[in-house]
């Protein structure tokens, strides 16, 4: 299979999540692309106008492939328009994953920042597919506003699982929110799991995986077992154009997801 060329994918069912996100699900094809882990990305294309990468949102039960994105450039915007029976291209897998399997035993701390919940949305799935193989999961997440939550019925699902804890906070609430309100980090020492013990896994704008990351190092937690998501401008996901170099790394190839050990210093400097 040539990874440069998009292979087809039937759009089967579009959501409409908040006014500028949408939730679709792709048809697994005859021939289709390798399986996907969870924290890997795709590239999604939208026939005549362009592609972009998108993370791995989950599967659907046929083995098909959910993405969440949001409308913001011209590609995102016409994928964000799509409507079931609509063919979308696809090329991946691309990227480093999450690796959940390799926290078993330990705690699982998975921080959200806005659309950086979707992402990690597999990794939530994962733990609770295998609940007994994981130790408690704190899931944090922070959004602009109540209108900007993604996942609302399933963040209230997994709160009512036994040693699975949601916390939600919004920048800008409304008249009707009563919940918390405050950046994402400010959920991070109430929350319940070992630092020396646990797993962290980061996603949504890099000032914000920064600020978290450094919370979490400065709870207790190793940089080593904080894991972040990257997002440069990725143009080929296949570490052939160089566009999405961060420093020693390209970030399709060596990253989406890398250790804090080694983001931490890369992501501190404001010219790369």
């Amino acid at each position: 299979m040539n990874v440069a060329v998009p292979v087809p994918y039937r759009v089967t069912h579009r959501r409409e999540d908040t006014d500028d996100t949408v939730t679709l699900t792709l048809e697994r094809p005859q021939t289709p692309l390798p399986r996907f882990a969870p924290g890997q990305f795709a590239m999604l294309t939208s026939y005549g106008v362009g592609e972009v990468p998108i993370s791995l949102a989950g599967s659907a039960p046929d083995g098909g492939l959910v993405h969440t994105l949001r409308a913001v450039g011209a590609v995102t915007r016409a994928l964000h328009a799509v409507r079931p029976g609509q063919v979308v291209g696809v090329r991946g897998p691309f990227g480093t994953g999450w690796d959940v399997p390799s926290a078993a035993g330990r705690d699982l701390v998975v921080v959200a920042g806005g659309i950086g919940l979707a992402p990690l949305r597999p990794v939530v799935l994962a733990a609770l597919a295998e609940r007994s193989r994981y130790g408690r999961v704190a899931v944090l997440v922070g959004a602009r506003t109540p209108s900007d939550l993604l996942y609302i019925d399933e963040l209230s699902t997994w709160d009512t699982i036994d040693g699975v804890r949601v916390d939600v906070t919004v920048d800008r609430p409304d008249a009707a929110w009563s919940g918390h309100v405050g950046v994402v980090t400010t959920l991070i020492d109430a929350a319940t799991f070992d630092p020396h013990k646990s797993v962290a896994f980061v996603c949504g704008p890099e000032v914000m995986m920064r600020f978290v990351a450094e919370a979490l190092v400065g709870r207790g937690m190793p940089a080593h077992d904080v894991r972040v998501s990257l997002e440069r401008n990725m143009h080929c996901g296949t570490a052939w154009c160089g566009h999405c170099q961060l420093g020693p790394l390209l970030v399709c190839r060596d990253g989406p997801v890398v250790g804090y050990d080694v983001a931490g210093p890369l992501m501190r400097v404001r010219e790369l």
